[in-house]
């Protein structure tokens, strides 16, 4: 059992940009060494974010920026862009092989996946987070778009303290599609009873739902293995932002528990040799997160 600290929802909102504007900075640099091509991102950000694209036009501030980044955390620049670019291409796959016929993002944030993939704007999807990233993201989506395109509807939750299914019930979505659920740097954020909520949610999927989520290894949020970033470790950890961890040796056998089948739990370091390899470009591998995918029994 984890110990139980109070969660700063809030903390966890202000988050949501960030990853966005990674990748909006990534489209700056030359197309054949992008690691994951976005044309939404640029414009749904805010205007401090907006600023710093702009910036990193120019190639000395933008390779300052990524080696400070990496200077600071080792892999935290292209940890945002792998984990998506996986996402992305299993999303696509599940779509064109007719084996899934809706998506829930759980704490979407600014994420744009929804929207730039032409081959899901057939598929009812749903976008689930706080109130404050919703709101925000649906004046910027009507900005871009002139409205919220139709195929997805927004769903404002507080995820401590409302029912996940109840939230999406009120917005059309019954749980009775093969679904393709993201959960995409949304664990760590939450206590073990928050979490264990959230797989609830996940065992009522009809089988053959599909699951990509990321998790923190459970002996970093311990302070048992602080993966080379003892620092980063005090401001998430210690400031109590992050509070839950899976133990990797573990977690076949909790997603079990729940009717779900373990299919990879792969480290950034084999997402870098897969996606950051090819671009030429060599920027560190996160080792405090780790991405999974799994189907449901």
């Amino acid at each position: 059992m984890q110990k139980k600290d109070k969660i700063n929802t809030r903390g966890a909102a202000n988050t949501g940009e960030k990853p966005t504007v990674v990748v909006a900075i990534e489209q700056n640099f030359p197309k054949e060494e992008r690691i994951i091509q976005d044309a939404i991102a640029p414009q749904i950000i805010s205007g401090s974010g907006r600023f710093w694209v702009y910036l990193t036009k120019i190639n000395a501030i933008r390779n300052w920026m990524v080696n400070a980044s990496e200077k600071s955390i080792q892999g935290v620049w292209s940890c945002f862009l792998v984990r998506k670019r996986y996402i992305d291409e299993r999303l696509i796959d599940e779509v064109a092989q007719n084996r899934i016929n809706a998506v829930v993002n759980l704490g979407a944030g600014f994420d744009t996946r929804l929207y730039r993939l032409s081959e899901v704007q057939h598929i009812p999807s749903w976008e689930v987070d706080q109130a404050v990233n919703i709101n925000t993201k649906r004046e910027r989506l009507q900005k871009v778009f002139k409205e919220v395109p139709n195929h997805v509807k927004l769903v404002p939750i507080n995820f401590l303290e409302q029912e996940i299914g109840e939230a999406l019930e009120e917005q059309g979505y019954l749980g009775e599609a093969k679904t393709f659920f993201i959960w995409e740097a949304v664990s760590q954020y939450l206590d073990e009873t928050a979490v264990n909520k959230t797989f609830d949610f996940f065992a009522k999927a009809p089988t053959g739902s599909k699951l990509a989520f990321t998790y923190v290894p459970k002996n970093f949020i311990t302070g048992e293995n602080f993966y080379g970033a003892e620092k980063f470790y005090k401001q998430v950890v210690k400031r109590k932002l992050w509070h839950f961890g899976f133990n990797p040796n573990e977690l076949a056998a909790y997603l079990s528990n729940y009717g779900w089948q373990l299919i990879e739990d792969l480290s950034y370091a084999e997402l870098n040799n897969r996606y950051v390899k090819p671009t030429g470009r060599k920027l560190g591998a996160m080792e405090i997160e780790r991405m999974v995918y799994a189907e449901k029994l």
